[in-house]
């Protein structure tokens, strides 16, 4: 079976909606930047994760009403910003229903916090 590409999926998530794929967009704009050191990207369970120095430590999927940013380790980050929501033994996520939910929700703040967790548990 062939391995989906992430410009495949990208195409897919923009028929679902125009508002899903700015939000995916953004989500890898801030991934696939510093401060994470040789950032990568893979299709995987219907959605993209992404890793950085070795470890992969979230995703971001897209659905009908909202975007989601999965964090594998979740439980294992403080929360300081109390915007993760899940109540699983590792998992937690944001739910991201427009742009301007990245920065409400700080995401930009959760990503290191996420990958830390993460290079903990590898």
């Amino acid at each position: 079976m062939a391995t989906r590409s992430v410009p495949a999926l990208l195409e897919d998530i923009r028929f679902l909606g125009e508002t899903q794929y700015a939000i995916v967009q953004a989500v890898r704009a801030l991934v696939l930047q510093p401060p994470f050191e040789a950032p990568t990207e893979e299709v995987k369970y219907g959605g993209i994760l992404f890793a950085a120095q070795g470890v992969s430590f979230c995703g971001v999927f897209a659905y009908q009403a909202h975007v989601s940013v999965e964090f594998g380790q979740g439980a294992r980050i403080s929360d300081p910003f109390g915007h993760l929501e899940g109540a699983g033994k590792g998992r937690r996520h944001l739910k991201l229903r427009s742009i301007d939910d990245l920065a409400h929700k700080q995401l930009a703040q959760y990503l290191p916090l996420a990958l830390a967790a993460a290079q903990e548990n590898a």
